[in-house]
């Protein structure tokens, strides 16, 4: 287990693992039936994607507004005294037109070889009004011993951005601070083995999802066949551990 610690100026900015919000920006709670509305906590990936990270809250009482009007991003909101007098207020700043920045005033410290990855809130992705703000990514290393400060893309020209107080609006993943990879392709023996595992997956994929199988409002057809496998690794993971 990865130990995370935290320095903050705001107990409001206190983060927590991000937890779906169900009902909430995860979707709402229909059932895995036919005729029922699709939505993004049905998808297995999604779901522990989306609860991968550590999620950050906004920590002030009033909402703040970011408008694009004439190119310039506007900034709405009465977000009162700072919290302590020696510090940048207020915390948003034009940053290019493009992009602007708020000042977190949340440091977080995690172990040699590791990282910070900030990029926006799973939110995000379910968002249907265009208002969620827009985490541009950026990797902190784990020597960096300041708050930090966001950067967010600017929303399009007439539309606005909305940070409420209480509402995540960025996420951080822990994640190692190099990134070495070494692309290859496969042996025709491993693709083989590959190819023969998705036939085999797919061969029996009606009989393992039979009592999960659903058709969406959208006529779209889904089955438990991904959830069952994961739950028959970590189960086979965790006997092992045990061993």
């Amino acid at each position: 287990m990865q130990k995370v610690k935290y320095r903050l100026v705001d107990p409001r900015l206190r983060p927590r693992q991000t937890r779906l919000e169900v009902p909430g920006w995860g979707g709402k709670k229909e059932p895995r039936a036919d005729g029922s509305q699709e939505y993004a906590w049905h998808c297995l990936p999604f779901t522990e994607g989306a609860q991968y990270g550590i999620e950050i809250f906004y920590p002030y009482d009033h909402e703040l507004r970011v408008t694009m009007r004439g190119g310039e991003p506007v900034f709405e909101g009465d977000l009162g005294l700072p919290p302590q007098p020696d510090i940048l207020w207020p915390p948003f700043r034009n940053f290019g037109r493009i992009y602007y920045t708020f000042q977190l005033l949340l440091d977080l410290k995690v172990g040699p070889g590791f990282a910070v990855r900030f990029e926006p809130h799973p939110r995000f992705y379910t968002d249907t009004t265009g208002t969620a703000p827009i985490a541009v990514p950026a990797l902190i290393r784990n020597w960096w011993p300041m708050t930090f400060f966001l950067v967010f893309k600017s929303p399009a020209e007439g539309q606005t951005h909305i940070f409420r107080g209480g509402e995540p609006f960025a996420q951080a993943l822990v994640i190692p601070e190099d990134c070495k990879l070494a692309l290859e392709e496969m042996t025709a023996e491993e693709a083989a083995e590959r190819e023969m595992q998705s036939r085999r997956i797919y061969k029996s994929r009606s009989t393992l999802s039979a009592e999960t199988k659903w058709t969406s409002a959208s006529n779209t057809v889904f089955d438990g066949t991904y959830r069952l496998i994961l739950g028959a690794a970590k189960s086979k993971g965790r006997r092992s551990s045990n061993e």
